[in-house]
C-alpha cells in the first residue's frame, strides 16, 4: 500500500457548498484536509478563522492538518487547538522563538510542524529538527492558490530527507503548492511524505477520482 499521505486543502473547494465538499473528503481515499489560515500581515490575504474551522471540527471526519501563515502564531495555538487542529504547522520566518512555539504545540497535544518559505534553506530548521513531527515545504510563495510549483523544491525535499534518515527521526515532509497528477511522482521520489493538492483536486470535475489517483501513485515509488 502506499505510504505517502493526500491532504486536499480547503483553500481551494466551494465555500457556497462547503458541507459537501467535506463530506466528499470524508468519503475519499484523502488522509487530512489541510486547512490555510491567513491573517493578511504575514502573506497578503485572508482566508477565514475560528467559525469555520469550528463547522468543520464537527463535520470532518479526517486528520485536520491547519498551516498558520499568520504573525504571532504563539498567541492562537490554544484556540485553534480546541478547532479541532490535529496537526499545527507554523512558519519558520513568523516566530521570533520557534522552539517555545514547537514547545506550545506539543503541550496541546497536537502534531507540531514548521513550515519554510521558497526562499529559506531546509538548514534553518536543523536545531529543532529532532523536536518536530514535520516540516512543510512552500513550493509556491504563499498566500494564494493556483501557482507553479517551483522545480527547486525537489532539491530542498531531497537534502531534508537525507538529514532526517541520517538521525533518524521520524519527521515528515509536506509539499504544498503546485502539486498535481503532472508531479506528484516526482515529488515522492524527491522524498515527500505528504502531499497538499488544492486546485488539483477542487479544479477536477471529479475531486475524488483524482484524490485516489494521487494516492495510488505511491505503488510505483
Amino acid at each position: 500500500m502506499p505510504k505517502h499521505l493526500i491532504a486536499p486543502s480547503l483553500l481551494s473547494c466551494d465555500f457556497y457548498n462547503l458541507t459537501k465538499d467535506i463530506e466528499l473528503i470524508n468519503t475519499s481515499e484523502a488522509d487530512w484536509l489541510h486547512i490555510d489560515i491567513m491573517d493578511g500581515r504575514f502573506v497578503p490575504n485572508i482566508s477565514f478563522g475560528f467559525p469555520i474551522m469550528d463547522a468543520i471540527k464537527d463535520h470532518c471526519n479526517k486528520v485536520k492538518d491547519v498551516h498558520l501563515m499568520i504573525v504571532e502564531p504563539e498567541k492562537y495555538l490554544s484556540r485553534f487547538r480546541s478547532s479541532g487542529a490535529d496537526v499545527i504547522t507554523v512558519h519558520y520566518e513568523a516566530c521570533t522563538h520557534l522552539h517555545r512555539t514547537i514547545q506550545q504545540i506539543k503541550e496541546l497535544g497536537a502534531m507540531a510542524g514548521v513550515a519554510l518559505n521558497p526562499h529559506t534553506p531546509v538548514s534553518s530548521l536543523y536545531d529543532v529538527l529532532e523536536d518536530i513531527d514535520l516540516v512543510l515545504l512552500m513550493s509556491v510563495n504563499p498566500g494564494f492558490g493556483g501557482q507553479k510549483f517551483i522545480y527547486r523544491t525537489l532539491d530542498k525535499i531531497e537534502t531534508l530527507k537525507s538529514e532526517i534518515i541520517s538521525r533518524n527521526l521520524n519527521v515528515k515532509i509536506e509539499v504544498d503548492g503546485g502539486v498535481g497528477l503532472q508531479n506528484a511522482e516526482r515529488i515522492l521520489q524527491a522524498g515527500a511524505d505528504v502531499l497538499v493538492a488544492g486546485n488539483a483536486v477542487f479544479g477536477d470535475p471529479n475531486p475524488t477520482k483524482v484524490i485516489s489517483q494521487l494516492k495510488q501513485i505511491g505503488h510505483n515509488i
